[in-house]
């Protein structure tokens, strides 16, 4: 493992470009915390910008080349294109110029680090890690791709021994941490633009898990993970009869599931204690197991496991129900792979809520990914009564001649010609149509990782207006 590129161990002027964005702002916060005097910008205000501010990072909205002067080092997330003034400044000035994962190695090499990485459930299970060694008191420090709702923020410096990270493959930072154990909860399709291939992206996380010094963490009911984790001797959690943690007894109601847990020893299966999870989605049990088999394996005490779970408030566009309106429920989620979109709807359907219809309205992202996994997208709405779909969120990609929203509208009506599929580009005519169709027992989940997240918002208003 390669010397992280800063020493944050002695104090530095640091400057964070795009400081809004959910990654660099959690970055951002962690380094003032450290004691480091931070900077950053960003294009526009972002709600995210007080929660830095009050860790007295100093916040610009704009960019200028005299904001990296005098500055030690310069960091800044791959959406950042490379001819920003700053970082052009800050090159020509010979300051040094970090990427995302080089400030994050930095971060990671000032703590005993566990990262939870893979390409599903990252953000929820790196929160439920942490919470989980915040209630056996060991002060865990943090750095989470989503806002954790039980604390509002996503990072923080404690100054602790244990740092609880997660850690982003779609650009091989995972590869550049200095970590002492790992999490991994699957491994599917994305990121091709930097892979080039799905076995790319496997001998990626192959090769992660031969750095890793300490306990290696990996799903025993996904083929890959399972593959990879017996090269290396790791510890499998699932639900399966062959996983060292598995949840047996397993209940949903009223949006919650129970169940116990049995870790493998010598002697065979030994049954933990029960576990209430206040989530959806069993896709979230397995999260729960995840982040239990990563704490058993440190020495926190199965007690504390079950109650930080037990109390445990999720993150932010995780299943987030948004309001209630003449009894329709309206849900936001960062769901935006065709696994993710088909586990929180059938979380949805299985919740026990008693809903009558699930309507799915999603909201593609990125120009690029569409082009190469429209068709992967026929399968994941089987869960949903209605499918709305609007055209792509561009997050920066250029527009391709072709494709469209419209593609995935195709993709599914294709493979369920009976199922009630609706294409609405403008977002006017989606808003209008949702608000006028959703009735009391409807559950409206919006998804999609781009402006989607204020669609429930939008909805709602139109609805209480009419």
């Amino acid at each position: 493992m390669p010397a992280p590129p800063l020493d944050l161990s002695i104090p530095h002027r640091l400057h964070v470009v795009g400081i809004g964005g959910p990654g660099m702002s959690a970055i951002a916060i962690a380094l003032a915390e450290m004691g480091h005097d931070v900077s950053g910008s960003d294009l526009r205000e972002h709600p995210v910008l007080e929660r830095v501010r009050a860790a007295q990072a100093r916040v610009h909205v704009g960019h200028d080349r005299n904001y990296v002067h005098g500055v030690d080092a310069v960091t800044a997330s791959t959406a950042i294109p490379a001819h920003n003034i700053e970082l052009d400044e800050a090159r020509t000035t010979g300051v040094t110029v970090l990427r995302r994962a080089g400030m994050l190695a930095s971060i990671c090499a000032r703590a005993k680090s566990l990262a939870v990485a893979g390409t599903h459930g990252k953000t929820t299970t790196t929160s439920m890690l942490m919470l989980m060694l915040a209630e056996a008191r060991l002060r865990p420090s943090f750095i989470v791709g989503g806002d954790v709702t039980d604390v509002g923020t996503g990072a923080h410096w404690s100054g602790g021994e244990w740092l609880v990270v997660e850690a982003d493959e779609s650009d091989g930072t995972h590869l550049e941490l200095p970590l002492y154990g790992t999490i991994i909860t699957n491994i599917e399709t994305d990121h091709l633009d930097h892979y080039g291939s799905f076995d790319g992206i496997v001998d990626s996380f192959d090769t992660y898990l031969a750095q890793i010094p300490g306990p290696k963490i990996v799903n025993a009911d996904d083929d890959v993970t399972r593959r990879l984790g017996a090269k290396c001797g790791a510890i499998t959690f699932g639900l399966g009869s062959d996983a060292d943690v598995r949840a047996v007894d397993i209940e949903a109601a009223d949006g919650s599931f129970t169940f116990e847990v049995e870790r493998r020893s010598a002697s065979g299966m030994d049954r933990l204690g029960a576990i209430h999870l206040p989530m959806r989605g069993i896709y979230n049990v397995r999260n729960a197991l995840a982040a239990t088999a990563m704490a058993l394996e440190i020495g926190v005490e199965f007690a504390d496991i079950a109650a930080a779970l037990a109390k445990f408030g999720g993150v932010a566009r995780r299943f987030d129900v948004r309001g209630v309106d003449g009894g329709a429920t309206f849900v936001d989620d960062y769901a935006h792979l065709p696994t993710e979109i088909d586990s929180v709807l059938t979380g949805a359907r299985e919740s026990g809520d008693g809903w009558n219809r699930v309507i799915a309205v999603f909201q593609p992202n990125r120009f690029n990914r569409i082009s190469e996994i429209w068709r992967d997208y026929a399968d994941a709405f089987g869960q949903a009564d209605l499918v709305v779909l609007t055209d792509i969120f561009a997050s920066g990609t250029t527009p391709i001649p072709g494709i469209t929203g419209k593609l995935i509208v195709n993709a599914v009506t294709e493979a369920h010609p009976g199922r009630r599929v609706i294409w609405l580009p403008s977002r006017s005519d989606l808003v209008s149509f949702v608000a006028g169709e959703a009735r009391s027992g409807d559950v409206v989940i919006s998804m999609g990782c781009g402006d989607i997240a204020s669609f429930p918002s939008e909805v709602l208003d139109a609805r209480r207006s009419a």
